[in-house]
């Protein structure tokens, strides 16, 4: 049975020419091989399986060929090339930073480059992973990577640029490879299935493609799996069942269910494809991306963005035509919060449901009764209406009823004094009607039933509360003192004690204002006048609205009803520092050396 090779491995570029996607650096390499400038140290950057480490090889093979072609390639005849195909060349050296980053693997790296080429012209080292490499490592190869020997060429290849040391990077010519374009992609295994005698199915590939991220390696080697599991014809069906992708077409079946607002089919859709195994977070993710394709087909500027197939992209296309750019737009918003909030919720099916349901409301037609998505506040602003309609109604019943009787009244009054006149005054009385009449008309007023007026009590309000204003809460209303005829003598030890007290069965409501209140001290300046000094004049704003209540609480629990309250803001010199637990503590000690040898001899510590 004949060996097998992975297609990654039996398809490997030996030249630059073979090399895929990467024409603008591998032109660049070859001109340097030509022209004999080259540098002595290169880095390749880039994305993994995208060819840095083969192209470091194929461009090593080449700067030690004896006679390289005029395009810069290998000539494939000369011992150092034989040499480098039987994988027995001593010029080029492969390491592995990752399992060799220690300082003592770079110093034994140092001392082969001492040694000049056998065979060949240069020594080349191609680094693999050369951000694994140990900051000592670093540091130790420094010197030898600005000033190497004329014979040694340093190539180093990283899949993360960031990590490396910006003094290392500054003594190496910079290559940055591409990912691949998925186009690309499906063209190098358009010609690895013709070369295997496998059949194929485009779609087929690519899926392949996007499976990939963009690396030829992994392409290749989810294109062996395929090929495996369809046993030589590659299918779009056989494709997405072994890779476990979600077939495109539900993404088209829900962006036409959602423009046509039928959310029912959307659900049962969902629940077809939970039952597959399929995440709901990889649904939104992948319907989130779906939608980006659909409105990059709507323009002709941006159809080459897409990175999908032919067949694909006409699909597109044509689904763009009838999705209008708002909803695109409004729905990839709903979807990236929904992608936002989705680890963190509880619920995930019931996240994912409502996304999708939000997302085929967005060209729900709007009404007065049912808005469209995010109309919410339009359905607050007919349900105001519909109250406002329903107390005008009922207040132009209550007038109707109340005038009625009135009518009925009037009307026989009327009848009474008519048969009480003289004829001749009788018919001035009929002549006076008819101009009233005329003079109402010209005026332009209208029947109150038409447009009744509606009274402030049936709106909860009557012209004296008005009046009156806003009720006061208790704790604001003045009080008055009720011991005015006592006249107890006290010290200021009691004044702060009740003040206190006071502070702390202040209500709720005022629980920031107490807080503040503690840190006062109030002085009794002539007896039994009291004077509080306030650091601020928002608090003394506060504090003067409730005077009357602080001075009846201090006259009633101090026993003197003569008492006199007076608040002034405080000066700038009298205004002091807001000492931390901290400093509290240390003025305390000073004051009271026990409490310091009482901390010292338990060894304690404020916290």
């Amino acid at each position: 049975m004949e060996e097998y090779i992975v297609s990654a491995r039996k398809y490997r570029p030996m030249t630059f020419d073979s090399v895929v996607g990467q024409a603008a650096l591998t032109t660049t390499l070859r001109n340097a091989v030509r022209s004999g400038k080259l540098a002595h140290a290169y880095l390749f950057c880039g994305p993994r399986g995208v060819g840095k480490t083969t192209c470091a090889r194929i461009f090593a093979k080449a700067i030690n060929c004896m006679s390289p072609t005029e395009e810069g390639e290998a000539c494939n005849q000369c011992e150092s090339c034989q040499a480098f195909n039987e994988q027995r060349s001593y010029n080029i050296f492969e390491l592995d930073a990752a399992s060799n980053n220690s300082v003592e693997n770079i110093k034994s790296l140092m001392e082969q480059t001492r040694i000049p080429p056998q065979v060949g012209k240069y020594k080349v080292f191609i680094i693999d992973e050369v951000h694994m490499l140990s900051a000592q490592a670093f540091n130790a190869f420094l010197k030898t990577l600005e000033e190497p020997p004329q014979h040694v060429i340093f190539i180093l290849a990283t899949t993360e640029k960031h990590k490396i040391l910006p003094t290392i990077i500054s003594r190496c010519q910079i290559y940055d490879f591409e990912r691949m374009t998925v186009q690309g992609t499906i063209d190098h295994l358009k010609m690895v299935a013709q070369k295997e005698g496998y059949t194929y199915e485009e779609e087929a590939l690519a899926v392949i493609a996007e499976k990939a991220d963009g690396g030829m390696r992994d392409a290749l080697s989810i294109f062996d799996q395929a090929a495996s599991f369809c046993q030589g014809n590659i299918t779009y069906q056989k494709v997405i069942e072994d890779l476990n992708v979600l077939d495109s077409e539900n993404y088209f079946q829900i962006i036409d269910l959602a423009i046509e607002n039928k959310v029912a089919d959307i659900m049962v859709l969902l629940n077809q494809i939970i039952a597959k195994g399929f995440d709901g977070g990889n649904l939104i993710n992948g319907l989130a991306s779906h939608v980006r394709n659909v409105m990059m087909a709507k323009d002709p500027q941006t159809i080459p963005l897409l990175e999908v197939s032919q067949s694909q992209r006409e699909r597109f296309q044509a689904q763009a035509q009838k999705c209008p750019m708002q909803f695109l737009y409004q729905a990839l918003k709903i979807m990236n919060q929904c992608d936002i909030n989705y680890r963190t919720s509880s619920n995930k099916r019931l996240l994912v449901e409502l996304t999708l349901i939000q997302v085929a409301q967005i060209t729900q037609p709007a009404d007065s009764d049912v808005p469209s998505a995010g109309r919410s506040p339009k359905r607050l602003k007919s349900l105001f209406k519909k109250m406002l309609s329903a107390q005008q109604t009922k207040a132009a019943s209550q007038v109707a009823a109340a005038e009625k009787p009135l009518q009925r009244e009037t009307k026989a009054t009327q009848h009474r004094l008519e048969s009480a006149v003289p004829s001749e005054k009788k018919q001035t009385s009929d002549s006076q009607p008819s101009a009233n009449n005329t003079q109402q008309s010209t005026t332009g007023t209208t029947d109150p039933v038409a447009q009744p007026r509606v009274k402030l009590k049936n709106l909860g309000v009557t012209f004296t509360s008005l009046k009156q204003g806003e009720e006061k809460p208790s704790y604001i209303k003045e009080v008055e003192t009720p011991n005015t005829d006592e006249n107890k003598v006290f010290t200021q030890d009691q004044l702060d004690f009740q003040w206190m007290a006071m502070c702390n069965r202040m209500p709720q409501k005022m629980v920031a204002m107490a807080s503040r209140m503690k840190n006062m001290h109030p002085r009794i300046l002539d007896f039994p006048q009291i004077e509080v000094v306030v650091d601020n004049k928002l608090l003394l704003d506060e504090m003067s609205g409730i005077k009357g209540r602080i001075r009846a609480t201090l006259a009633k629990e101090l026993h003197n009803g003569n008492i006199t309250l007076d608040f002034r803001l405080a000066e700038i010199e009298e205004v002091g520092k807001i000492l931390t637990r901290r400093e509290i503590f240390d003025e305390v000690r000073k004051e009271n050396p026990a409490i310091e040898k009482l901390r010292s001899l338990l060894d304690l510590n404020l916290v």
